[in-house]
């Protein structure tokens, strides 16, 4: 069997801590709405530390969990849509702090699937090209894209990161990873970049901020969430009784329990950490595999699925044993 396997995890969060109560003076809100539609209680922001910076964090961690050294590691992907730099990327950084060898390192933007993408690559990667060891984050500094006046955003979106050591193995580990894209041509949920130059003359525009069509966005989680969870199912040869928990990307608490209902999966093996981290976006899958471990709800050879969407429209999923 050449299976890539789940070595070691570990997570980042800034030490400052924002609750809802705080965006009841900012923005028309309140405690009881923000927790009502979303259920978020608090979320983590960051202050002086950039993208980069929680990526290196989280990357000691899981290098730590699973007793990797720098000089190990040969293959290293982040997934981010809040680089420190348009370039270089987080990843390069990353490689230079770490003091990793000259081993390919890049970032990939597929927004809050990024994790499963990055995956999915090293997953294949590693499968055909030999490498033994990869180091994969997702990593997002939200915050400083978000419009603090703007109520539909402000209250959703946060700072983390979360990160992964895989390593080739005879046991059994990642099993299938499934990805899809669609394009969003309407634009539901996106950031403006800088706008085309006409006659080499600069344009004066306000600071670009995250914009989101939260029905829509919402209609198109709920459907595709439980389908690629089913999709895995099908491509495994498993059933729903088959898994022993679902990590999914911690963007809504309501998206999670109509995806409950709708698999008709216990609700409580439907893993939840959204009321303290808010929506970190590529981190979010990788924080709560990391935080699941840590607390004891996934162990040692447990199978379970992790499922993710986002803009792009991107959604994706993967069954692991770990």
């Amino acid at each position: 069997m050449n299976a890539t396997k789940i070595l070691g995890t570990g997570s980042y969060v800034p030490d400052n801590i924002v609750h809802n109560k705080t965006f009841e003076k900012m923005v028309e809100t309140s405690d009881e709405w923000i927790q009502t539609r979303t259920g978020i209680k608090s979320r983590h922001i960051t202050l002086e530390e950039n993208t980069s910076d929680l990526a290196y964090e989280a990357a000691k961690k899981a290098m730590a969990s699973a007793k990797t050294n720098a000089s190990e590691i040969d293959l290293i992907i982040v997934a981010t849509v809040t680089g420190d730099y348009f370039f270089p990327g987080v990843a390069q950084l990353l490689q230079r702090r770490l003091k990793c060898r000259n081993i390919p390192a890049f970032d990939i933007n597929a927004a809050c699937t990024g994790f499963v993408y990055a995956l999915e690559i090293a997953d294949k990667m590693m499968k055909n090209d030999g490498y033994k060891k990869a180091l994969i984050i997702g990593a997002e500094t939200l915050s400083k894209f978000t419009d603090f006046e703007d109520r539909n955003t402000c209250v959703l979106f946060a700072d983390a990161a979360g990160a992964m050591i895989l390593g080739r193995s005879e046991q059994p580990g990642i099993e299938d990873v499934i990805l899809h894209s669609e394009g969003d041509l309407e634009g539901l949920l996106r950031m403006e970049s800088y706008p085309l130059k006409k006659d080499f003359k600069t344009i004066e525009n306000k600071r670009p901020f995250i914009s989101m069509n939260g029905r829509d966005v919402f209609r198109f989680a709920t459907t595709v969430l439980p389908s690629v969870i089913r999709e895995l199912l099908e491509k495994t040869h498993s059933t729903i009784e088959d898994l022993d928990l679902i990590i999914a990307h911690q963007a809504n608490k309501r998206i999670i329990d109509k995806a409950a209902r709708s698999l008709e999966f216990p609700r409580e093996r439907m893993y939840l950490n959204i009321e303290s981290f808010g929506n970190t976006s590529a981190a979010s899958v990788p924080l709560a595999i990391d935080e699941a471990i840590k607390s004891g709800r996934l162990k040692k050879g447990m199978r379970f699925a992790c499922a993710a969407f986002g803009a792009g429209l991107t959604w994706g999923g993967a069954i692991i044993q770990y």
